[in-house]
Protein backbone atom coordinates (compact mmCIF):
# COMPACT_ATOMS: atom_id res chain seq x y z
CA UNK A 1 0.00 0.00 0.00
CA UNK A 2 1.46 3.20 -0.91
CA UNK A 3 2.65 5.73 1.91
CA UNK A 4 1.27 9.39 2.82
CA UNK A 5 2.03 12.25 4.51
CA UNK A 6 -0.21 14.72 5.50
CA UNK A 7 1.80 18.33 5.55
CA UNK A 8 0.47 20.91 8.47
CA UNK A 9 1.47 24.37 8.86
CA UNK A 10 -0.12 25.72 12.39
CA UNK A 11 0.00 29.50 13.12
CA UNK A 12 -2.52 30.26 15.83
CA UNK A 13 -5.00 28.06 14.99
CA UNK A 14 -5.56 26.51 18.56
CA UNK A 15 -9.10 27.09 18.30
CA UNK A 16 -9.37 24.68 15.14
CA UNK A 17 -6.23 22.36 14.80
CA UNK A 18 -7.40 19.78 17.39
CA UNK A 19 -10.81 19.47 14.99
CA UNK A 20 -8.74 19.25 12.36
CA UNK A 21 -6.60 16.66 13.34
CA UNK A 22 -9.48 14.37 14.07
CA UNK A 23 -10.91 14.88 10.83
CA UNK A 24 -7.35 13.93 9.41
CA UNK A 25 -6.88 10.84 11.27
CA UNK A 26 -10.69 9.63 9.84
CA UNK A 27 -9.73 10.39 6.34
CA UNK A 28 -6.70 8.39 7.01
CA UNK A 29 -7.92 4.57 8.77
CA UNK A 30 -6.62 2.00 7.50
CA UNK A 31 -3.50 4.09 5.14
CA UNK A 32 -0.50 3.84 5.72
CA UNK A 33 0.07 7.73 6.30
CA UNK A 34 2.09 10.50 8.60
CA UNK A 35 1.05 13.18 9.97
CA UNK A 36 4.09 16.21 10.10
CA UNK A 37 2.79 19.26 11.92
CA UNK A 38 5.02 22.49 11.47
CA UNK A 39 4.29 25.15 14.81
CA UNK A 40 5.26 28.05 12.87
CA UNK A 41 6.01 30.09 15.90
CA UNK A 42 2.49 30.95 17.36
CA UNK A 43 2.03 33.01 19.97
CA UNK A 44 -1.44 30.92 21.09
CA UNK A 45 -1.92 27.21 22.44
CA UNK A 46 -1.73 25.54 18.94
CA UNK A 47 1.88 23.64 19.39
CA UNK A 48 0.22 22.48 23.46
CA UNK A 49 -2.73 21.55 21.62
CA UNK A 50 -0.85 19.20 18.98
CA UNK A 51 0.90 17.92 21.58
CA UNK A 52 -1.90 17.08 23.83
CA UNK A 53 -3.42 15.25 20.80
CA UNK A 54 -0.44 12.79 19.71
CA UNK A 55 -0.29 11.64 23.26
CA UNK A 56 -4.28 10.92 22.93
CA UNK A 57 -3.11 9.00 19.84
CA UNK A 58 -0.36 7.26 20.17
CA UNK A 59 -1.79 5.10 16.85
CA UNK A 60 -1.39 7.96 14.92
CA UNK A 61 2.52 8.84 13.40
CA UNK A 62 2.58 11.97 14.13
CA UNK A 63 5.98 14.34 13.94
CA UNK A 64 5.76 17.42 15.62
CA UNK A 65 8.41 20.40 14.40
CA UNK A 66 8.48 23.80 16.45
CA UNK A 67 9.92 27.11 14.64
CA UNK A 68 10.28 29.42 17.38
CA UNK A 69 9.42 32.50 14.93
CA UNK A 70 6.78 32.67 12.52
CA UNK A 71 9.12 32.26 9.18
CA UNK A 72 5.65 31.96 6.53
CA UNK A 73 3.20 28.94 5.46
CA UNK A 74 5.63 28.37 2.70
CA UNK A 75 8.53 27.71 5.17
CA UNK A 76 6.77 25.56 7.41
CA UNK A 77 5.38 23.46 4.31
CA UNK A 78 9.26 22.98 3.33
CA UNK A 79 10.09 22.30 6.56
CA UNK A 80 7.41 19.28 6.36
CA UNK A 81 7.97 17.87 2.70
CA UNK A 82 12.03 17.50 4.14
CA UNK A 83 10.82 15.01 6.28
CA UNK A 84 8.49 13.23 4.58
CA UNK A 85 8.92 9.30 4.01
CA UNK A 86 6.14 8.74 1.85
CA UNK A 87 5.05 7.84 -1.66
CA UNK A 88 2.78 11.03 -1.65
CA UNK A 89 2.06 13.97 -0.06
CA UNK A 90 -1.19 16.20 0.75
CA UNK A 91 -0.65 19.54 1.98
CA UNK A 92 -3.70 20.42 4.53
CA UNK A 93 -4.23 23.79 5.90
CA UNK A 94 -5.00 24.00 9.72
CA UNK A 95 -8.67 25.90 9.48
CA UNK A 96 -11.87 24.36 8.32
CA UNK A 97 -11.44 25.35 4.92
CA UNK A 98 -10.71 22.19 3.24
CA UNK A 99 -12.37 19.01 4.49
CA UNK A 100 -10.08 15.81 4.55
CA UNK A 101 -13.17 13.30 2.95
CA UNK A 102 -11.73 14.88 0.10
CA UNK A 103 -8.75 13.04 0.20
CA UNK A 104 -9.51 9.93 -1.80
CA UNK A 105 -11.00 12.33 -4.58
CA UNK A 106 -7.11 13.77 -4.61
CA UNK A 107 -5.07 10.42 -3.98
CA UNK A 108 -7.11 8.31 -6.82
CA UNK A 109 -5.19 9.99 -9.98
CA UNK A 110 -2.04 9.35 -8.14
CA UNK A 111 -2.46 5.99 -6.90
CA UNK A 112 -3.60 5.03 -10.67
CA UNK A 113 -0.56 6.46 -12.30
CA UNK A 114 -2.23 9.25 -14.03
CA UNK A 115 -0.78 12.08 -12.63
CA UNK A 116 2.08 13.55 -10.68
CA UNK A 117 0.25 16.05 -9.33
CA UNK A 118 -2.69 16.87 -8.44
CA UNK A 119 -5.03 19.95 -7.59
CA UNK A 120 -7.91 20.14 -5.30
CA UNK A 121 -9.89 23.34 -7.46
CA UNK A 122 -12.37 25.48 -6.01
CA UNK A 123 -14.24 26.06 -9.37
CA UNK A 124 -14.92 22.87 -10.54
CA UNK A 125 -18.15 22.40 -9.19
CA UNK A 126 -19.35 18.84 -8.84
CA UNK A 127 -20.27 19.43 -4.84
CA UNK A 128 -21.70 22.34 -2.54
CA UNK A 129 -19.32 25.18 -1.79
CA UNK A 130 -19.29 28.75 -0.41
CA UNK A 131 -18.60 31.32 -2.66
CA UNK A 132 -15.27 33.33 -2.21
CA UNK A 133 -14.77 36.88 -2.00
CA UNK A 134 -15.06 39.15 -5.29
CA UNK A 135 -11.66 40.72 -4.63
CA UNK A 136 -10.04 36.83 -3.81
CA UNK A 137 -11.86 35.70 -6.98
CA UNK A 138 -10.06 38.25 -8.80
CA UNK A 139 -6.25 37.86 -7.82
CA UNK A 140 -6.67 33.75 -8.27
CA UNK A 141 -8.02 34.72 -12.17
CA UNK A 142 -4.99 36.84 -11.78
CA UNK A 143 -2.57 34.32 -10.32
CA UNK A 144 -4.47 31.51 -12.99
CA UNK A 145 -3.35 34.07 -15.66
CA UNK A 146 0.01 34.48 -14.90
CA UNK A 147 1.22 30.65 -14.03
CA UNK A 148 -0.36 29.63 -17.13
CA UNK A 149 1.55 31.87 -19.21
CA UNK A 150 4.88 30.61 -17.02
CA UNK A 151 4.05 27.15 -17.63
CA UNK A 152 1.17 26.63 -20.50
CA UNK A 153 -1.43 25.39 -18.59
CA UNK A 154 -4.62 26.29 -18.11
CA UNK A 155 -5.08 24.98 -14.37
CA UNK A 156 -8.59 26.92 -12.85
CA UNK A 157 -7.33 26.65 -8.98
CA UNK A 158 -2.75 27.53 -8.78
CA UNK A 159 -4.08 29.16 -5.28
CA UNK A 160 -5.56 25.99 -4.13
CA UNK A 161 -4.74 24.90 -0.31
CA UNK A 162 -5.03 21.19 -2.03
CA UNK A 163 -2.29 20.15 -3.30
CA UNK A 164 -1.49 16.19 -3.71
CA UNK A 165 1.89 14.71 -5.38
CA UNK A 166 4.31 12.27 -5.39
CA UNK A 167 7.02 12.76 -2.75
CA UNK A 168 10.23 12.16 -4.46
CA UNK A 169 9.68 14.68 -7.53
CA UNK A 170 8.43 17.64 -4.41
CA UNK A 171 12.12 16.78 -2.95
CA UNK A 172 14.03 16.78 -6.18
CA UNK A 173 12.90 20.41 -6.87
CA UNK A 174 14.69 23.53 -5.39
CA UNK A 175 11.79 25.61 -3.56
CA UNK A 176 12.32 28.51 -1.92
CA UNK A 177 9.55 31.13 -1.21
CA UNK A 178 8.66 31.09 2.64
CA UNK A 179 4.88 32.81 1.87
CA UNK A 180 2.01 31.89 0.22
CA UNK A 181 3.93 31.99 -3.00
CA UNK A 182 5.05 28.63 -2.69
CA UNK A 183 1.35 27.94 -4.13
CA UNK A 184 2.30 29.15 -7.34
CA UNK A 185 5.69 28.07 -6.89
CA UNK A 186 5.51 24.21 -6.70
CA UNK A 187 3.04 24.42 -9.67
CA UNK A 188 5.78 26.29 -11.63
CA UNK A 189 8.53 23.64 -10.80
CA UNK A 190 6.53 20.92 -11.29
CA UNK A 191 5.75 22.24 -15.04
CA UNK A 192 9.08 22.57 -16.00
CA UNK A 193 10.03 18.61 -14.86
CA UNK A 194 6.95 17.96 -17.15
CA UNK A 195 4.58 16.73 -14.85
CA UNK A 196 1.40 15.31 -15.07
CA UNK A 197 -0.92 17.35 -13.74
CA UNK A 198 -4.99 16.86 -12.68
CA UNK A 199 -7.63 18.92 -11.50
CA UNK A 200 -10.71 17.31 -9.35
CA UNK A 201 -13.83 19.07 -7.75
CA UNK A 202 -13.33 19.93 -3.77
CA UNK A 203 -15.58 20.85 -0.84
CA UNK A 204 -14.58 24.49 0.32
CA UNK A 205 -15.41 26.59 2.96
CA UNK A 206 -13.74 30.19 2.52
CA UNK A 207 -13.50 32.14 5.97
CA UNK A 208 -12.68 35.71 5.46
CA UNK A 209 -10.82 38.27 7.34
CA UNK A 210 -12.81 38.10 10.46
CA UNK A 211 -12.30 34.56 10.62
CA UNK A 212 -9.24 34.48 10.66
CA UNK A 213 -8.21 34.79 6.73
CA UNK A 214 -4.64 35.36 6.78
CA UNK A 215 -3.98 36.07 3.28
CA UNK A 216 -3.35 40.06 2.72
CA UNK A 217 -3.04 42.35 -0.48
CA UNK A 218 0.87 42.02 -0.88
CA UNK A 219 0.77 38.61 -1.02
CA UNK A 220 -0.77 38.89 -4.22
CA UNK A 221 1.93 40.89 -5.47
CA UNK A 222 4.53 38.26 -3.77
CA UNK A 223 2.96 35.40 -5.64
CA UNK A 224 2.91 37.28 -8.73
CA UNK A 225 6.86 37.78 -8.14
CA UNK A 226 7.23 34.22 -7.32
CA UNK A 227 5.80 33.11 -10.76
CA UNK A 228 8.43 35.31 -12.80
CA UNK A 229 11.62 34.26 -10.57
CA UNK A 230 10.97 30.66 -10.90
CA UNK A 231 9.75 30.53 -14.51
CA UNK A 232 12.74 32.57 -15.54
CA UNK A 233 15.43 32.18 -13.02
CA UNK A 234 14.98 29.15 -10.80
CA UNK A 235 16.75 25.62 -11.33
CA UNK A 236 14.69 22.88 -12.28
CA UNK A 237 16.53 20.26 -9.78
CA UNK A 238 18.35 20.71 -6.57
CA UNK A 239 21.32 18.21 -7.99
CA UNK A 240 23.67 20.59 -9.84
CA UNK A 241 24.59 17.79 -12.29
CA UNK A 242 20.68 16.96 -12.68
CA UNK A 243 20.26 20.67 -13.74
CA UNK A 244 23.12 20.90 -15.87
CA UNK A 245 21.97 18.18 -17.83
CA UNK A 246 18.12 19.94 -17.89
CA UNK A 247 20.09 22.86 -19.22
CA UNK A 248 21.82 21.13 -21.91
CA UNK A 249 17.86 19.63 -22.84
CA UNK A 250 16.93 22.65 -24.25
CA UNK A 251 19.21 22.46 -27.48
CA UNK A 252 17.01 21.07 -29.49
CA UNK A 253 19.26 21.58 -32.51
CA UNK A 254 22.12 19.93 -30.83
CA UNK A 255 20.17 17.12 -29.60
CA UNK A 256 18.83 16.40 -33.39
CA UNK A 257 22.55 17.09 -34.77
CA UNK A 258 23.48 13.73 -32.44
CA UNK A 259 20.40 12.03 -33.44
CA UNK A 260 21.37 11.86 -36.87
CA UNK A 261 24.96 11.40 -35.92
CA UNK A 262 24.13 7.81 -34.63
CA UNK A 263 21.19 6.91 -36.77
CA UNK A 264 22.56 5.20 -39.55
CA UNK A 265 23.65 2.48 -37.42
CA UNK A 266 20.42 2.15 -35.37
CA UNK A 267 18.65 -1.21 -36.54
CA UNK A 268 16.45 -3.70 -35.47
CA UNK A 269 15.53 -3.70 -31.25
CA UNK A 270 17.08 -0.78 -29.20
CA UNK A 271 17.94 -0.80 -26.29
CA UNK A 272 18.67 2.46 -25.16
CA UNK A 273 20.70 2.99 -21.64
CA UNK A 274 20.64 6.42 -19.21
CA UNK A 275 17.84 7.39 -21.18
CA UNK A 276 17.37 10.03 -18.82
CA UNK A 277 14.34 12.57 -19.87
CA UNK A 278 14.10 11.00 -23.00
CA UNK A 279 15.54 13.63 -25.44
CA UNK A 280 17.64 11.35 -28.11
CA UNK A 281 14.28 8.82 -27.61
CA UNK A 282 11.91 11.05 -28.84
CA UNK A 283 14.42 11.27 -31.77
CA UNK A 284 15.27 8.05 -32.77
CA UNK A 285 11.89 6.06 -32.18
CA UNK A 286 10.95 5.56 -35.73
CA UNK A 287 8.23 2.67 -35.09
CA UNK A 288 8.14 -0.80 -36.15
CA UNK A 289 11.02 -2.53 -33.77
CA UNK A 290 11.01 -2.81 -30.12
CA UNK A 291 12.42 0.50 -28.40
CA UNK A 292 13.71 0.20 -24.86
CA UNK A 293 14.80 3.13 -22.66
CA UNK A 294 16.21 2.53 -19.67
CA UNK A 295 17.90 4.35 -17.10
CA UNK A 296 18.90 4.51 -13.05
CA UNK A 297 16.79 7.32 -12.09
CA UNK A 298 13.86 7.09 -10.83
CA UNK A 299 12.89 10.79 -11.29
CA UNK A 300 14.03 11.05 -14.85
CA UNK A 301 11.89 7.80 -16.06
CA UNK A 302 8.62 9.16 -14.25
CA UNK A 303 9.46 12.34 -16.68
CA UNK A 304 10.40 10.21 -19.52
CA UNK A 305 7.05 7.93 -18.95
CA UNK A 306 4.69 11.28 -19.11
CA UNK A 307 6.54 12.60 -22.72
CA UNK A 308 5.69 8.85 -23.57
CA UNK A 309 1.95 8.16 -22.42
CA UNK A 310 1.14 8.25 -25.59
CA UNK A 311 3.65 6.11 -27.45
CA UNK A 312 2.78 2.74 -26.44
CA UNK A 313 5.71 1.83 -29.04
CA UNK A 314 8.46 3.06 -26.89
CA UNK A 315 8.90 1.32 -23.24
CA UNK A 316 10.33 2.34 -20.55
CA UNK A 317 12.09 1.04 -17.25
CA UNK A 318 14.86 0.95 -14.51
CA UNK A 319 18.05 -1.11 -15.15
CA UNK A 320 21.71 -0.31 -14.17
CA UNK A 321 23.43 -2.22 -16.98
CA UNK A 322 26.47 -2.05 -15.24
CA UNK A 323 25.27 -4.83 -12.31
CA UNK A 324 25.91 -7.51 -13.74
CA UNK A 325 22.67 -9.26 -11.60
CA UNK A 326 20.54 -7.07 -13.49
CA UNK A 327 21.26 -8.22 -16.96
CA UNK A 328 20.00 -11.18 -17.26
CA UNK A 329 16.34 -9.49 -17.88
CA UNK A 330 17.80 -7.81 -21.00
CA UNK A 331 20.24 -10.60 -22.24
CA UNK A 332 20.09 -11.34 -26.15
CA UNK A 333 17.37 -8.71 -26.10
CA UNK A 334 18.28 -5.64 -28.29
CA UNK A 335 19.86 -5.38 -32.11
CA UNK A 336 21.11 -2.37 -31.30
CA UNK A 337 22.00 -0.63 -27.30
CA UNK A 338 22.45 3.31 -27.56
CA UNK A 339 24.76 4.50 -24.57
CA UNK A 340 25.22 8.06 -25.07
CA UNK A 341 27.10 9.93 -22.83
CA UNK A 342 26.83 7.20 -19.73
CA UNK A 343 29.99 5.26 -19.43
CA UNK A 344 32.33 7.64 -18.47
CA UNK A 345 29.74 7.89 -15.14
CA UNK A 346 30.35 4.62 -14.67
CA UNK A 347 33.34 3.41 -12.05
CA UNK A 348 33.84 0.21 -13.58
CA UNK A 349 33.33 0.70 -17.33
CA UNK A 350 34.89 -2.21 -18.60
CA UNK A 351 32.06 -4.72 -16.61
CA UNK A 352 29.55 -2.53 -17.77
CA UNK A 353 30.63 -3.15 -21.49
CA UNK A 354 31.11 -6.42 -21.03
CA UNK A 355 27.13 -6.47 -19.62
CA UNK A 356 26.40 -4.18 -22.89
CA UNK A 357 28.38 -7.07 -25.34
CA UNK A 358 25.63 -9.47 -23.23
CA UNK A 359 22.70 -7.53 -24.36
CA UNK A 360 23.38 -7.73 -27.81
CA UNK A 361 22.05 -10.51 -30.15
CA UNK A 362 24.83 -12.08 -32.56
CA UNK A 363 25.54 -9.27 -35.05
CA UNK A 364 24.23 -6.55 -32.89
CA UNK A 365 25.51 -3.08 -32.08
CA UNK A 366 26.85 -0.99 -29.90
CA UNK A 367 26.43 2.64 -30.29
CA UNK A 368 29.19 4.46 -27.40
CA UNK A 369 29.52 8.27 -27.06
CA UNK A 370 31.67 9.40 -24.58
CA UNK A 371 33.75 12.67 -23.86
CA UNK A 372 37.07 12.52 -25.52
CA UNK A 373 40.24 14.23 -23.78
CA UNK A 374 41.78 13.55 -20.40
CA UNK A 375 43.24 16.97 -19.96
CA UNK A 376 39.79 18.69 -20.76
CA UNK A 377 38.41 17.06 -17.63
CA UNK A 378 37.79 20.05 -15.40
CA UNK A 379 35.17 21.43 -12.70
CA UNK A 380 32.14 20.48 -15.20
CA UNK A 381 32.72 16.85 -15.62
CA UNK A 382 32.83 16.97 -11.49
CA UNK A 383 29.37 18.78 -11.30
CA UNK A 384 28.41 16.40 -14.11
CA UNK A 385 29.76 13.28 -11.65
CA UNK A 386 32.19 11.98 -14.86
CA UNK A 387 34.90 9.37 -13.90
CA UNK A 388 36.96 10.06 -16.56
CA UNK A 389 37.37 11.47 -20.38
CA UNK A 390 38.66 9.22 -22.66
CA UNK A 391 41.37 8.69 -25.87
CA UNK A 392 40.17 6.81 -28.86
CA UNK A 393 43.04 4.60 -27.98
CA UNK A 394 41.26 3.85 -24.70
CA UNK A 395 38.08 3.43 -25.39
CA UNK A 396 39.22 0.86 -28.19
CA UNK A 397 40.87 -1.25 -26.69
CA UNK A 398 38.51 -1.32 -23.77
CA UNK A 399 35.63 -1.94 -25.96
CA UNK A 400 37.57 -4.74 -27.85
CA UNK A 401 38.39 -6.55 -24.38
CA UNK A 402 34.58 -6.50 -23.59
CA UNK A 403 34.24 -8.32 -26.66
CA UNK A 404 33.07 -5.39 -29.23
CA UNK A 405 35.17 -4.79 -32.01
CA UNK A 406 35.19 -1.60 -32.94
CA UNK A 407 34.19 -1.02 -36.94
CA UNK A 408 34.45 2.59 -36.58
CA UNK A 409 35.32 5.88 -34.68
CA UNK A 410 33.87 9.06 -34.96
CA UNK A 411 34.95 12.39 -33.96
CA UNK A 412 32.07 14.71 -33.15
CA UNK A 413 30.98 17.99 -31.98
CA UNK A 414 34.28 20.17 -32.23
CA UNK A 415 33.00 23.27 -32.17
CA UNK A 416 32.36 23.16 -27.93
CA UNK A 417 35.71 21.89 -27.24
CA UNK A 418 37.24 25.51 -27.19
CA UNK A 419 34.71 26.80 -24.98
CA UNK A 420 34.09 23.72 -22.82
CA UNK A 421 38.25 23.88 -22.44
CA UNK A 422 37.67 27.74 -21.05
CA UNK A 423 34.91 27.37 -19.04
CA UNK A 424 35.52 24.13 -16.99
CA UNK A 425 39.44 24.33 -17.01
CA UNK A 426 40.18 28.40 -17.10
CA UNK A 427 37.12 29.76 -15.07
CA UNK A 428 36.38 26.56 -12.97
CA UNK A 429 32.33 27.13 -13.93
CA UNK A 430 30.03 24.79 -12.37
CA UNK A 431 27.25 25.44 -14.88
CA UNK A 432 26.76 26.49 -18.36
CA UNK A 433 25.63 29.51 -19.27
CA UNK A 434 22.07 29.17 -20.41
CA UNK A 435 22.99 32.08 -22.77
CA UNK A 436 26.07 30.49 -24.21
CA UNK A 437 23.97 27.25 -25.25
CA UNK A 438 21.53 29.11 -26.45
CA UNK A 439 23.90 30.67 -29.32
CA UNK A 440 25.72 27.32 -29.29
CA UNK A 441 22.54 25.91 -30.03
CA UNK A 442 21.69 28.26 -32.73
CA UNK A 443 24.17 28.28 -34.60
CA UNK A 444 24.13 24.24 -35.19
CA UNK A 445 23.20 24.48 -38.94
CA UNK A 446 26.80 25.96 -39.20
CA UNK A 447 28.52 23.71 -37.07
CA UNK A 448 27.12 21.00 -38.72
CA UNK A 449 28.76 22.27 -41.97
CA UNK A 450 32.06 23.06 -40.40
CA UNK A 451 32.93 20.82 -37.51
CA UNK A 452 34.93 18.52 -39.44
CA UNK A 453 37.17 20.97 -40.48
CA UNK A 454 37.59 22.25 -37.36
CA UNK A 455 41.44 22.13 -36.65
CA UNK A 456 41.65 20.57 -33.20
CA UNK A 457 40.21 17.04 -31.57
CA UNK A 458 36.07 16.57 -30.90
CA UNK A 459 34.78 16.83 -27.82
CA UNK A 460 33.37 13.47 -28.03
CA UNK A 461 33.63 10.02 -29.77
CA UNK A 462 31.29 7.65 -30.95
CA UNK A 463 32.26 3.99 -31.53
CA UNK A 464 30.39 1.51 -33.13
CA UNK A 465 30.88 -2.14 -31.86
CA UNK A 466 29.76 -5.27 -33.38
CA UNK A 467 29.49 -8.45 -31.34
CA UNK A 468 30.12 -10.86 -33.06
CA UNK A 469 29.46 -14.43 -32.58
Amino acid sequence: MPRLSILIAVYNEANSIKVVLERVTAAIAGMTAEVIVVDNGSRDRSYAVVEEFARAHPDIALKLIRIEQNAGKGAAIRRALDCAQSDFCIIQDADFEYDPVDYPRLLKPLMDGEADVVLGSRFLFESQRRPLGFWQAMVNRLINTATGVATGLALSDVETGYKAFRTSLAQSVPLHSNTFGLDPEIVVQFAKRRARFMEVPIRYRGRTPEQGKKIRALDTVDALWTILRTWLFSAAYKDAGRNMLAIMSRAKRFNRWMADTIQPFVRGDVLELGAGIGNLTMLLTSGGHRYVATDTDEESLNELRARLEYRPDVEAGFFDFSRQEEVAEFERSADTVVCLNVLEHVAEDRAALANIRRCLRPRGIAIVLVPQGPELFGSIDEVLQHKRRYTKDELVEKMAGAGLRVERVLEFNRATRPGWYFNSRVLRRKTISSVQLGVFDLLVPVWRKVDARLPWPANSLIAIGVADE
